[in-house]
This record gives C-alpha cells, structure tokens and sequence, in this order.
C-alpha cells in the first residue's frame, strides 16, 4: 500500500475567493473513495487538482509522489485516469469508439498522426469489452446513446492502465437502467484486486458503487467530514451538510436517501 493523493493546506483562491479552503487530505492505493457534497461545495475543484489540471494558491498537493509546481504535469497526467463531462465534450462525435480509447494512450482526443502498436489496440479492445462495449467499437462516438458515451469515457480513463483513477460524475443524467448498468461495472472493477486507487464526485448517494471504502462530505469548499464510508456517510452527516434531514441507508452494498421529513 502506497499514498497516491496527500494534501496539506491546499487553498484554491478564484478572484481572491476561497474555492478550496484549508485541505488536508489523504489517499492510499488501496482505497475508493467517493466526494459527496451540494452544489458549489468545491468537488470538482478538489477533484482538479488531483487530476493535475490546476495547482493550490496555497499549501502543499502531491500526487503519486510528485508536488504540483515541482513537476512536468504533462508526464504526471499519463499515470491518471480521468473522465468527466468537460473531458468527453473534446471527443470528436465522428471519432470510432475504439479510436477514443486508444487515444488515452497519448493524453489526447481525436486521432491525428500518432502511431499505434498492435498491443495498444489489443489492450483498447480488451478494455472496451470489460464495459460492454466490444459491439461498438467501430462505431462513431457521436452515435451512441447517453450510456454507451458514459461507458466509454470510463474505458478511456483505464486505458492507460493508470495509478489513480478520477471520475468527476460517471453516471450523471442517465436513465435507471444506464445508470444501474454502468455503476454495476464500475463496482466490479473497483473491487478487482488489481483496480488503482478511485476517487468519484457524485451528488448522489445512489450512484456510488459497491465496493467504495471511504466518502468525503464537503461544503463551502471546506471538508466536513471524512473517512470509512459507513462512518461518513451517516444520516447526521448528511443531513448537516445538505441543511435539510435526511435519512441515508446502506442495502446490499448500496445507500439510498430519503426525507427524515
């Protein structure tokens, strides 16, 4: 087991405005962990600058070992997974499935001159069939359904095969069976012995997989509570945070929410 996320006292200041305010955060390799707050709390924020997309006004942020401001984060960004919403509007709708894999590979979207090895196809091909995905792989991104998009920028982020994994709301907007579809894959994959460390904002606590051992409550771009997931995500905890009560349970690996009303 290795640390892969570390901050300390990292602020994120937007026209002098704290967006992040004072994190100190740890994730160790072994761990999945999901980021759970209202809007404007600061999750993608948080989330940002895991993936080394922006750097703390203040304080300290090392990812896999490596302090942002003090490294190339071109190269660091190769070693992370990430997908999101922004991300997947930069995959050209004509772009073949297979082809927005594969492009992982290089950090980039949209294929161009890069050259491809026969073991980096083999390996987009093996990672679109542990998402249900081998069908499509010769169609064009633009085609597909909501879903089959979701599932595919997922594909996309484990190409690389990465050290850590960041989904920014995997399965935000999708219809029941999508959502259930995709959050039972990616429950799968989180408990594979060989899955890398998963951080996943989401605004839902439906939508967290099985398998996910650690939560973080934040609002106000501070964090209000963190650790094993039981322990976080109580119907207390909840309910303070949202400022209205809220009852949460845990079923079968997954939680739900209801009014305490």
């Amino acid at each position: 087991m290795s640390r892969v996320i570390d901050f300390n006292n990292v602020t994120v200041l937007r026209e002098s405005k704290p967006i992040l305010n004072n994190i100190d955060w740890q994730v160790e390799s072994d761990q999945r962990w999901v980021i759970i707050g209202p809007n404007g709390a600061g999750k993608t924020t948080l989330l940002r600058v895991a993936a080394a997309q922006i750097q703390p006004s203040t304080g300290t942020a090392m990812v896999l070992d490596a302090v942002l401001g003090e490294v190339n984060v071109f190269e660091l960004r190769t070693r992370i997974g990430f997908a999101s919403n922004s991300l997947a509007a930069h995959i050209p709708n004509s772009e073949r499935v297979l082809d927005a894999v594969m492009t992982a590979s290089y950090a980039i979207t949209g294929r161009w001159n890069e050259k491809y090895e026969d073991v980096d196809e083999r390996r987009a091909r093996r990672v679109l069939g542990e998402w249900q995905l081998s069908e499509f792989a010769d169609r064009a991104y633009g085609t597909l359904s909501d879903g089959e998009k979701k599932r595919t920028q997922l594909a996309r982020a484990v190409m690389p095969d990465p050290e850590l994994l960041l989904l920014d709301e995997p399965v935000a907007s999708l219809d029941m069976a999508a959502r259930e579809q995709t959050v039972s894959i990616l429950g799968e994959y989180a408990q594979a012995p060989a899955a890398p460390a998963i951080v996943m904002v989401t605004h839902h606590v439906e939508e967290i997989p099985a398998g996910f051992t650690h939560a973080v409550l934040m609002n106000q771009g501070q964090i209000f509570s963190a650790g094993p997931i039981e322990d976080t995500l109580t119907s207390d905890k909840v309910s303070e945070v949202f400022g209205f009560a809220l009852k949460v349970q845990l079923d079968n690996g997954r939680f739900r929410v209801t009014s305490a009303r």
